[in-house]
């Protein structure tokens, strides 16, 4: 039965690498026009990410009319299913033609300050637009080190690693070595990059507000912030429909920088929301955000029943 498994994943893993190598050559006018035909189909046969996606949405904003939350989810698959599409092209298409495809790059002095002050950056990049992309603009122009974890299909475990790394980012795995790795980096007034919007597992974060929601949030970057001086920016890669991608670095909130976890959480995550406000329906809003509730950590037997999901 394992070997019948792996044998699928394998050849699974072999079909989506395919259809990213075909990909690879298209330009993102026509990788969008093929996501606003697949996007239908796409939701049709997702249940799951159209539920959590507009539990997510009620909850962050719950003032939104039922109409436009729809029509808020609908656009925010459609944008998570061009990103699947682009992948080959992020992590296989041509070099210049990537490059050539991001039109706008909006606080890039935040970067070039930090380093010019002797300082490393960590670049915050939430799930919103195309954030492959985000990675290939920054191995590009900085020493770049990023904590990578292998997908769930093993097999394809080559191809995102290649793809990531093509551009000169060092990938590190998501444990204290790791760690280790991106504090030597700082320290070498390079830019690192950490998801900030992955809920860790317990033991590893604190809860902090996000969107008016205790959000269980790693507390990694005080850590690093506190042994390094580091700057902390957040980086994002807003999808401009038809045309190409816009790069914006923008000053995190002030309270990344709190020594105090919860409250440095809490900047980070409202980081996060300054981010999404560029372009709302470009956020990944069907990843289960709010698995984790204070009331399980605080041991209440009844801590099911405030789950969203």
């Amino acid at each position: 039965m394992a070997a019948a498994q792996t044998n699928a994943g394998r050849h699974q893993a072999r079909a989506v690498a395919t259809l990213w190598r075909w990909l690879s050559a298209w330009r993102p006018a026509p990788l969008w026009r093929l996501a606003r035909l697949a996007g239908p189909l796409v939701q049709a046969a997702s249940p799951r990410e159209r539920r959590v996606t507009r539990i997510n949405l009620a909850q962050a904003y719950p003032a939104l009319g039922e109409a436009d939350r729809r029509r808020l989810a609908r656009d925010s698959l459609t944008h998570s299913s061009a990103t699947m599409l682009e992948l080959g092209f992020a992590w296989m298409g041509d070099p210049q033609r990537v490059a050539a495809s991001i039109l706008e790059v909006h606080g890039r002095e935040l970067l070039d300050e930090a380093r010019a002050e002797g300082r490393g950056v960590i670049v915050l990049a939430p799930h919103f637009g195309n954030w492959e992309i985000l990675n290939f603009w920054l191995s590009g122009h900085f020493p770049f080190t990023a904590m990578y974890e292998p997908p769930k299909l093993a097999a394809l475990d080559p191809v995102t690693r290649q793809g990531r790394e093509r551009q000169g980012a060092r990938l590190v795995p998501t444990n204290p070595r790791g760690v280790a790795a991106l504090l030597k980096a700082l320290k070498r007034c390079e830019a690192v990059g950490i998801l900030p919007d992955q809920e860790p597992d317990w033991g590893s974060g604190v809860f902090a507000p996000f969107f008016g929601r205790p959000a269980y949030t790693a507390t990694l970057l005080p850590k690093l912030v506190a042994r390094t001086e580091a700057r902390v920016v957040t980086g994002i890669a807003r999808r401009l429909p038809g045309r190409g991608f816009a790069l914006h670095f923008l000053a995190a909130d002030a309270r990344v920088y709190d020594a105090d976890e919860a409250s440095s959480a809490a900047g980070v995550n409202a980081s996060v929301e300054a981010a999404i406000a560029l372009d709302p329906a470009q956020y990944q809003w069907e990843y289960k955000r709010y698995r984790k509730v204070p009331e399980r950590e605080a041991g209440r037997a009844d801590w099911k029943r405030f789950r969203l999901y």
